[in-house]
Order: structure tokens, then sequence, then C-alpha cells
């Protein structure tokens, strides 16, 4: 007969050991795929023509006032 501590390691010890095998087993729907973006091709275009555009203006902006701005 064994004793509770006994019984409640004896279950923490097997549920370790099924842990343990199942180790690297990862399935198909949790794996991130490589061509997947977050962000779509137009979002990103919008935002690079935003930041571009902004910083191309501030240079002439700048340009004109003499460089004090």
């Amino acid at each position: 007969m064994q004793t509770t501590s006994r019984r409640l390691a004896d279950r923490k010890i097997q549920k370790f050991e099924k842990n343990v095998t199942k180790r690297g087993i990862v399935p198909e729907s949790t794996v991130k795929k490589g061509s997947d973006y977050p962000v779509g091709p137009i979002v990103l275009g919008f935002f690079v023509f935003v930041v571009i555009g902004s910083s191309l203006f501030q240079i002439i902006r700048t340009a004109t006032s003499g460089g004090a701005a």
C-alpha cells in the first residue's frame, strides 16, 4: 500500500514522462509559415509612401526656408 505523498509523486512522474516523449512534436496548425506576412503589400506600400513622402517634404521645406525651420 502506498502513501498519499508517494501516490502524488508517482502521478507527477508519469505526467512528466508523458510530456518528455511529446517534446518536439508540434501540430502543423501552430507552425509558422514563412510566406505569411502580418501586413498586406498595399498597407506596407502606403506606409513607405507616407514615411518617404513626409521626409522629402521636410527636406524641401527646410531647404526653402533657409535652414531655420
